[in-house]
Protein backbone atom coordinates (compact mmCIF):
# COMPACT_ATOMS: atom_id res chain seq x y z
CA UNK A 1 0.00 0.00 0.00
CA UNK A 2 2.91 2.67 0.95
CA UNK A 3 4.29 1.36 -2.82
CA UNK A 4 1.04 2.72 -4.40
CA UNK A 5 0.84 5.68 -2.55
CA UNK A 6 4.27 6.71 -3.21
CA UNK A 7 3.61 5.83 -7.23
CA UNK A 8 0.26 7.74 -7.40
CA UNK A 9 2.07 10.68 -6.06
CA UNK A 10 4.51 10.61 -8.27
CA UNK A 11 2.89 10.00 -11.45
CA UNK A 12 0.30 12.90 -9.88
CA UNK A 13 3.41 15.27 -10.08
CA UNK A 14 2.51 15.26 -6.20
CA UNK A 15 5.80 14.40 -4.87
CA UNK A 16 9.73 15.36 -5.41
CA UNK A 17 11.58 11.97 -6.31
CA UNK A 18 13.90 12.64 -3.28
CA UNK A 19 15.32 8.96 -3.21
CA UNK A 20 16.73 9.54 -6.90
CA UNK A 21 18.57 13.00 -5.83
CA UNK A 22 20.50 11.29 -3.42
CA UNK A 23 21.55 8.44 -5.27
CA UNK A 24 23.09 10.47 -7.33
CA UNK A 25 24.81 12.37 -4.37
CA UNK A 26 26.59 9.15 -3.68
CA UNK A 27 28.36 8.69 -6.37
CA UNK A 28 30.34 12.40 -5.16
CA UNK A 29 30.63 11.02 -1.37
CA UNK A 30 33.98 10.94 0.00
CA UNK A 31 36.22 11.43 2.89
CA UNK A 32 35.64 14.83 2.94
CA UNK A 33 32.23 15.41 2.96
CA UNK A 34 31.70 12.18 5.47
CA UNK A 35 34.46 14.20 7.60
CA UNK A 36 32.01 17.40 6.96
CA UNK A 37 28.87 15.43 8.23
CA UNK A 38 30.08 14.13 11.09
CA UNK A 39 31.50 17.86 12.39
CA UNK A 40 28.35 18.90 11.72
CA UNK A 41 26.98 15.97 13.76
CA UNK A 42 29.61 16.78 17.26
CA UNK A 43 28.83 20.61 16.81
CA UNK A 44 25.39 20.37 17.10
CA UNK A 45 24.69 17.55 19.63
CA UNK A 46 27.59 18.92 21.65
CA UNK A 47 29.38 15.56 21.77
CA UNK A 48 32.27 14.45 20.63
CA UNK A 49 31.48 10.81 20.66
CA UNK A 50 28.27 8.62 20.35
CA UNK A 51 29.61 5.61 21.40
CA UNK A 52 26.88 3.48 23.59
CA UNK A 53 24.37 5.78 22.04
CA UNK A 54 21.15 4.87 20.04
CA UNK A 55 20.83 7.09 16.95
CA UNK A 56 17.47 6.67 14.83
CA UNK A 57 17.36 8.42 11.38
CA UNK A 58 13.78 9.31 10.53
CA UNK A 59 13.96 10.21 6.90
CA UNK A 60 17.57 8.76 6.31
CA UNK A 61 17.92 10.11 2.54
CA UNK A 62 21.04 9.82 1.30
CA UNK A 63 22.17 8.30 4.23
CA UNK A 64 25.12 9.94 4.86
CA UNK A 65 23.96 11.01 8.27
CA UNK A 66 23.08 7.21 9.13
CA UNK A 67 27.10 6.74 8.03
CA UNK A 68 28.46 9.72 10.23
CA UNK A 69 26.68 8.41 13.58
CA UNK A 70 27.71 5.17 12.67
CA UNK A 71 31.33 6.30 12.35
CA UNK A 72 31.29 7.85 15.57
CA UNK A 73 30.15 4.92 17.44
CA UNK A 74 26.15 5.17 17.96
CA UNK A 75 23.92 2.26 17.42
CA UNK A 76 22.03 3.52 14.36
CA UNK A 77 18.50 2.35 12.75
CA UNK A 78 17.28 4.04 9.39
CA UNK A 79 14.25 4.07 7.96
CA UNK A 80 12.60 6.40 4.55
CA UNK A 81 9.68 6.38 3.21
CA UNK A 82 11.02 6.80 -0.28
CA UNK A 83 12.63 3.12 -1.27
CA UNK A 84 15.26 4.76 -3.41
CA UNK A 85 16.31 6.66 -0.05
CA UNK A 86 16.64 3.71 1.57
CA UNK A 87 18.45 1.61 -1.00
CA UNK A 88 20.81 4.74 -0.84
CA UNK A 89 21.60 3.85 3.00
CA UNK A 90 21.94 0.53 1.95
CA UNK A 91 24.59 1.12 -0.46
CA UNK A 92 26.71 3.61 1.95
CA UNK A 93 26.58 0.23 5.03
CA UNK A 94 27.67 -2.18 2.24
CA UNK A 95 30.66 0.40 1.41
CA UNK A 96 31.65 1.27 5.05
CA UNK A 97 30.12 -1.28 7.66
CA UNK A 98 29.15 -4.56 5.14
CA UNK A 99 27.37 -6.97 7.30
CA UNK A 100 27.09 -4.71 10.41
CA UNK A 101 25.12 -5.57 13.16
CA UNK A 102 24.66 -2.01 14.46
CA UNK A 103 23.12 -0.41 11.51
CA UNK A 104 19.90 -1.44 11.00
CA UNK A 105 17.91 -0.18 7.64
CA UNK A 106 14.35 -1.23 7.41
CA UNK A 107 14.16 -3.39 4.13
CA UNK A 108 10.62 -1.76 2.54
CA UNK A 109 9.28 1.51 2.82
CA UNK A 110 8.16 2.96 6.15
CA UNK A 111 6.50 6.36 7.28
CA UNK A 112 7.03 8.24 10.89
CA UNK A 113 2.86 8.97 9.96
CA UNK A 114 2.12 5.18 10.10
CA UNK A 115 1.21 4.64 14.67
CA UNK A 116 2.13 1.10 14.20
CA UNK A 117 5.29 1.54 12.86
CA UNK A 118 6.55 4.19 15.22
CA UNK A 119 5.01 2.15 18.38
CA UNK A 120 7.09 -0.70 17.35
CA UNK A 121 9.93 1.48 17.22
CA UNK A 122 10.76 1.72 20.78
CA UNK A 123 12.78 4.74 21.85
CA UNK A 124 16.28 6.20 21.08
CA UNK A 125 19.02 8.43 22.69
CA UNK A 126 19.33 10.34 19.42
CA UNK A 127 16.37 10.95 17.56
CA UNK A 128 17.71 12.64 13.64
CA UNK A 129 15.20 14.33 11.29
CA UNK A 130 17.34 16.83 9.13
CA UNK A 131 15.14 18.07 6.25
CA UNK A 132 12.01 15.53 6.52
CA UNK A 133 9.34 15.79 8.51
CA UNK A 134 7.84 19.38 6.15
CA UNK A 135 7.43 16.67 3.09
CA UNK A 136 5.66 13.70 4.76
CA UNK A 137 1.87 16.03 3.46
CA UNK A 138 1.22 15.79 7.66
CA UNK A 139 4.12 17.60 9.36
CA UNK A 140 2.11 18.08 12.11
CA UNK A 141 1.53 14.51 13.55
CA UNK A 142 5.22 13.61 12.48
CA UNK A 143 6.04 15.99 14.60
CA UNK A 144 4.23 14.36 16.79
CA UNK A 145 5.39 11.08 16.18
CA UNK A 146 8.93 11.93 16.02
CA UNK A 147 8.92 13.09 19.72
CA UNK A 148 7.93 9.91 20.75
CA UNK A 149 10.83 7.95 19.74
CA UNK A 150 13.13 9.94 22.07
CA UNK A 151 13.95 8.57 25.77
CA UNK A 152 14.09 10.24 28.53
CA UNK A 153 16.47 12.69 28.24
CA UNK A 154 17.27 11.84 24.86
CA UNK A 155 18.27 14.49 22.57
CA UNK A 156 15.64 15.00 18.92
CA UNK A 157 17.36 16.89 16.29
CA UNK A 158 15.02 18.17 13.74
CA UNK A 159 15.29 20.90 10.82
CA UNK A 160 12.40 22.10 9.26
CA UNK A 161 11.42 25.21 6.48
CA UNK A 162 11.25 28.39 8.26
CA UNK A 163 7.78 30.59 7.43
CA UNK A 164 8.41 33.75 5.98
CA UNK A 165 7.04 35.87 2.67
CA UNK A 166 8.45 33.59 -0.04
CA UNK A 167 6.79 30.35 1.56
CA UNK A 168 3.19 30.62 -0.86
CA UNK A 169 5.50 31.58 -3.58
CA UNK A 170 8.18 28.84 -3.18
CA UNK A 171 4.64 25.86 -2.83
CA UNK A 172 3.85 27.11 -6.27
CA UNK A 173 7.00 26.55 -7.49
CA UNK A 174 7.22 23.41 -6.50
CA UNK A 175 3.95 22.10 -7.48
CA UNK A 176 4.76 23.64 -11.11
CA UNK A 177 8.45 21.97 -10.79
CA UNK A 178 6.89 18.40 -9.94
CA UNK A 179 4.20 18.53 -12.46
CA UNK A 180 6.20 19.52 -15.18
CA UNK A 181 7.68 17.42 -18.02
CA UNK A 182 10.97 16.06 -17.47
CA UNK A 183 12.87 18.52 -19.59
CA UNK A 184 11.46 21.73 -18.57
CA UNK A 185 13.01 20.02 -14.79
CA UNK A 186 15.86 19.71 -16.53
CA UNK A 187 16.09 22.79 -17.27
CA UNK A 188 14.87 24.49 -14.13
CA UNK A 189 17.30 22.51 -12.17
CA UNK A 190 19.92 23.69 -13.95
CA UNK A 191 19.16 27.49 -13.76
CA UNK A 192 18.40 27.31 -10.63
CA UNK A 193 21.56 25.50 -9.20
CA UNK A 194 23.83 27.91 -11.19
CA UNK A 195 21.81 30.81 -9.46
CA UNK A 196 22.37 29.15 -6.25
CA UNK A 197 26.36 27.96 -6.87
CA UNK A 198 26.94 31.74 -8.15
CA UNK A 199 25.42 33.71 -5.23
CA UNK A 200 27.46 31.50 -2.46
CA UNK A 201 30.23 31.96 -4.89
CA UNK A 202 30.15 36.00 -4.87
CA UNK A 203 29.32 35.36 -1.10
CA UNK A 204 32.76 33.33 -0.70
CA UNK A 205 34.59 35.82 -2.39
CA UNK A 206 33.31 38.60 -0.42
CA UNK A 207 33.70 37.23 2.77
CA UNK A 208 37.74 36.30 1.72
CA UNK A 209 36.87 32.29 1.13
CA UNK A 210 37.96 29.97 -1.66
CA UNK A 211 35.09 29.83 -3.89
CA UNK A 212 36.42 26.80 -5.57
CA UNK A 213 35.23 24.40 -2.97
CA UNK A 214 31.76 25.90 -3.56
CA UNK A 215 32.07 24.69 -7.48
CA UNK A 216 33.62 21.50 -6.04
CA UNK A 217 29.99 21.00 -4.63
CA UNK A 218 31.07 20.59 -1.13
CA UNK A 219 28.04 22.61 0.95
CA UNK A 220 27.43 22.83 4.53
CA UNK A 221 27.07 19.51 6.41
CA UNK A 222 28.90 17.54 3.29
CA UNK A 223 26.30 18.00 1.30
CA UNK A 224 26.50 18.42 -2.43
CA UNK A 225 25.18 22.08 -3.34
CA UNK A 226 23.66 20.72 -6.79
CA UNK A 227 21.35 18.18 -4.67
CA UNK A 228 20.43 20.41 -2.05
CA UNK A 229 19.22 23.42 -4.74
CA UNK A 230 17.00 20.29 -6.58
CA UNK A 231 15.84 19.12 -3.40
CA UNK A 232 14.72 22.93 -2.06
CA UNK A 233 13.27 23.34 -5.62
CA UNK A 234 11.56 20.15 -6.15
CA UNK A 235 10.79 19.60 -2.60
CA UNK A 236 7.23 18.61 -2.21
CA UNK A 237 5.05 17.86 -0.08
CA UNK A 238 6.09 21.19 1.61
CA UNK A 239 5.14 22.62 4.93
CA UNK A 240 6.51 25.28 7.25
CA UNK A 241 6.75 26.31 10.62
CA UNK A 242 8.28 29.31 12.49
CA UNK A 243 10.50 28.91 15.55
CA UNK A 244 8.11 30.01 17.71
CA UNK A 245 5.80 27.03 16.62
CA UNK A 246 8.07 24.53 16.86
CA UNK A 247 9.31 25.38 20.04
CA UNK A 248 5.85 25.49 21.70
CA UNK A 249 4.87 22.43 20.01
CA UNK A 250 7.65 20.47 21.54
CA UNK A 251 7.77 22.67 25.23
CA UNK A 252 3.84 21.35 25.53
CA UNK A 253 5.29 17.50 24.75
CA UNK A 254 7.70 18.08 27.47
CA UNK A 255 11.22 19.31 25.55
CA UNK A 256 13.87 21.61 26.76
CA UNK A 257 14.96 23.41 23.44
CA UNK A 258 18.89 23.00 23.68
CA UNK A 259 20.42 24.79 20.37
CA UNK A 260 18.74 25.97 17.50
CA UNK A 261 19.88 27.72 14.42
CA UNK A 262 17.48 30.05 13.26
CA UNK A 263 17.31 31.64 9.30
CA UNK A 264 15.27 34.36 10.75
CA UNK A 265 13.41 35.52 8.16
CA UNK A 266 14.83 34.18 5.20
CA UNK A 267 14.28 30.85 3.34
CA UNK A 268 15.48 27.39 4.30
CA UNK A 269 15.89 25.51 7.10
CA UNK A 270 15.35 25.84 10.96
CA UNK A 271 17.99 23.70 13.12
CA UNK A 272 16.48 22.86 16.22
CA UNK A 273 18.21 20.19 19.01
CA UNK A 274 15.75 19.28 21.91
CA UNK A 275 16.31 17.35 25.20
CA UNK A 276 13.15 15.45 26.67
CA UNK A 277 12.50 16.72 30.20
CA UNK A 278 9.36 16.31 30.94
CA UNK A 279 9.35 19.89 31.59
CA UNK A 280 8.23 23.39 30.22
CA UNK A 281 10.42 26.08 29.78
CA UNK A 282 10.83 29.69 29.03
CA UNK A 283 10.91 31.14 25.78
CA UNK A 284 11.43 34.69 23.70
CA UNK A 285 10.59 34.97 20.34
CA UNK A 286 13.32 34.99 17.44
Amino acid sequence: MIMSTIDSELSAGERFRFGENWAEFLAHLNDERIAEAEKSLKEKLGLESLAGLTFLDVGCGSGLFSLAARRLGAAVHSFDFDPASAGCAMELRKRFFDGDANWKIEPVSRSILDDDFVAGLGSFDIVYSWGVLHHTGNMSKALDNASRLARERGLLFISIYNTNRNTGKWKKIKRFYNKSPELVKKILGAAYYWYVATRVALGDVMSGKDPRKTFRGVGRRGMNIKRDALDWLGGYPFETATCDEIFRFYRDRGFTLVEMNSMGAGSGCNEFVFRKTGTATAWSSV
